[in-house]
């Protein structure tokens, strides 16, 4: 007891210590007052490309969008960006940033898991850390929008749809609880990258096929009692559990359910349709294979990564960054996320890997803005440059797309100018200073 009290005291010393050595990086105030960004190439997010563009915006939403010169200019702040790119903030879904800091050997500063296996009740937003020192060097790439996301168990716990900018989770918070997350069970030994639960007490006797079985009979039987749950609008006593499936029954949550093989693809969409929910696959290695029950269904794929090896040693070399034209192809709904936390500010990046195998440049950008965005939920307020919506935007002096010319200079969250400073760029400053080299990045 006295060992552990110790260790809990030096990870909340540890904790606070992060806080303390934070950069200096404040939330950005509302706007206040309106903004027109003129001479752009503007990137509507839905295909759609506008040369020479202007776009405006006041108290944090899109008023205008055009080819030209701007019709009206006065009073408002006018950004120059003649040369320049204007793109749609990306989102960045199923992801643990913000949940963790340090992934070895600092155990206090991850929080993306609980104990137990059946956790749908665990709320990730309530565990958001708006002070990562990792959040603003993945905002600094163009990403504005994260669905920080709980690990762990079969029930993972519920996530919601969180701003890169903001005093506390409260603030950050742009549309909470949409959704739960299941990992389906794999009837095989794990085996490459590609994982599974693994119903803890398995006995000696049981095969791979009968103890994922009895995790789907466990799984089926707990959304059976989720969904009678659901019926009555009152209970004499709440069940937490039971009380945050309620919204995957009413349509106000999705199921996320991470699944990578054909088999457990199509078995994930059967246990959707049988108990009448939105599901969304997670990961998806081999939904091509079975992307005509993805299309019947209407289930769409959060893919993870494009820059990665393909799952089998008789695969397509290219198979991963092939992955979302074929799901294009097919009418399937995709979109695209990385993998981990800090990782995450290559999400651009690894959408333009699918540029050369087959996706417009257009369709790459609709990827990681307007379908994570329907995926999610969110697109009747995001993802796209259009009137009425969130200011939710870059600029940036180069294709947003390519490593070598991605260079935000402007971004907007809700009409907020953000502060693109980060961690990395305040020590790349201090040791040019002491050396005396060029401090341009």
């Amino acid at each position: 007891m006295k060992k552990k009290f110790i260790l809990s005291i030096g990870g909340l010393l540890f904790s606070a210590a992060l806080t303390f050595g934070q950069a200096t990086i404040s939330p950005g105030k509302p706007q206040a007052g309106p903004i027109v960004i003129t001479g752009a190439t503007i990137h509507i997010g839905n295909g759609q490309v506008i040369n020479n563009g202007y776009i405006a915006f006041n108290k944090g939403k899109i008023t205008a969008v055009g080819e030209g010169s701007a019709p009206n200019t006065a009073g408002a702040t006018v950004v120059d960006a003649a040369g320049k790119q204007v793109y749609p903030g990306f989102i960045c879904p199923i992801t643990s940033l913000g949940l963790v800091e340090i992934e070895e050997g600092a155990r206090g500063t991850v929080d993306d898991s609980e104990t137990g296996d059946l956790n749908p009740h665990v709320r990730s937003l309530i565990a958001f850390n708006t002070d990562s020192k990792v959040i603003p060097t993945v905002r600094a790439n163009g990403i504005v929008l994260a669905q920080p996301t709980p690990e762990g168990g079969r029930v993972s716990g519920e996530s919601s749809v969180m701003m890169l900018d903001g005093w506390n989770w409260e603030d950050a918070a742009y549309k909470k609880d949409i959704g739960i997350h299941l990992t389906w069970p794999v009837a095989r030994a794990a085996r490459g990258r590609r994982g599974g639960f693994q119903l803890p007490g398995a006995g000696p006797q049981e095969s791979p096929a009968e103890i994922a079985q009895r995790a789907i009979d466990d799984l089926t039987s707990l959304f059976t009692q989720a969904q009678g749950y659901a019926a009555e609008s009152r209970h004499t006593t709440t069940n937490i559990r039971l009380e945050a499936m309620r919204g995957l029954f009413n349509g106000t949550k999705k199921l996320f359910i991470n699944a990578d093989g054909a088999k457990e693809i199509a078995q994930a969409v059967s246990f959707a349709k049988r108990f009448k929910l939105q599901a969304v696959i997670v990961g998806g290695k081999d939904a091509y294979l079975v992307a005509d029950i993805l299309k019947q269904n209407n289930v769409p794929v959060i893919l993870k990564e494009t820059q990665t090896l393909p799952e089998r040693d008789d695969d397509d070399v290219y198979q991963p960054y092939k992955m979302p034209y074929l799901l294009q192809q097919a009418g399937v709904l995709y979109g695209l996320t990385g993998i981990g936390f800090w990782r995450q500010r290559n999400l651009p990046f690894e959408a333009g890997e699918a540029v050369g195998y087959g996706l417009t440049k257009e369709q790459a950008v609709s990827m990681i803005t307007l379908n994570n965005a329907k995926i999610l939920g969110i697109d009747k307020t995001t993802g796209t440059l259009e009137v009425g919506k969130d200011a939710n935007l870059f600029i940036s002096n180069g294709d947003a797309l390519d490593m070598l010319t991605l260079d935000v200079t402007n971004e907007y969250i809700q009409g907020r100018s953000v502060n693109l400073d980060t961690w990395h760029k305040q020590l790349y400053k201090k040791f040019s200073d002491k050396y005396g080299v060029p401090t341009k990045m």
